[in-house]
């Protein structure tokens, strides 16, 4: 029986759909992915299934069509991946290359998550659990890094950033995951 979807060289996840983001760089030599930093996200806030999140991450977000959008269009971020309600999974990044979804970061005393981690989006909000599609895609994506990378932990955007960051918010369910967090 096949493990799952690999990843190739570059990092690209076999079967998921590719969207590339322009927010993306090299990681720093020798940096090596040893992290995976769960977010959520949805645009217009507390709204699934729209095109927000693909146009934010690829620089197309119109500052007119919500007015969110006006404070955030101009922003310039990524995640490699995306997981929608429906359990759909994008990848906008591949996971050889640096994403920018962390921000001001730290984990075990290392500034810079973004420069040591994979970001995963999942659409949803601090006020709502997520799917059963969802838990069921993480299931695929992060045993497919844990064999492709030497994962350490498994944690959420609000441990790398206390203070600035909630996500995934008091609604993720960790005890769901195939396998728990580091």
């Amino acid at each position: 029986m096949s493990p799952g979807p690999e990843l190739d060289a570059q990092g690209w996840l076999a079967g998921a759909r590719r969207i590339p983001s322009p927010n993306c760089d090299a990681r720093p030599q020798g940096e090596r992915v040893c992290l995976v930093v769960l977010h959520n996200i949805s645009l217009p806030p507390g709204e699934f299934g729209g095109p927000g999140v693909e146009d934010l991450f690829c620089n197309r977000l119109d500052a007119r069509a919500h007015p969110y959008y006006a404070q955030i269009h101009a922003l310039r971020v990524s995640a490699h991946f995306f997981i929608r309600r429906d359990g759909e999974l994008i990848q906008f990044v591949p996971c050889g290359l640096r994403a920018w979804h962390a921000g001001a970061s730290q984990w075990r005393g290392r500034e810079r998550c973004n420069d040591f981690s994979v970001g995963i989006e999942l659409e949803g909000t601090d006020e709502v659990p997520f799917t059963t599609a969802q838990y069921e895609r993480l299931d695929i994506v992060l045993p497919a890094l844990r064999r492709a990378y030497p994962i350490a932990a498994i944690v959420g955007h609000a441990d790398i950033a206390p203070g600035r960051k909630t996500d995934p918010g008091p609604h993720f369910d960790w005890s769901r995951l195939a396998a728990p967090p580091a």
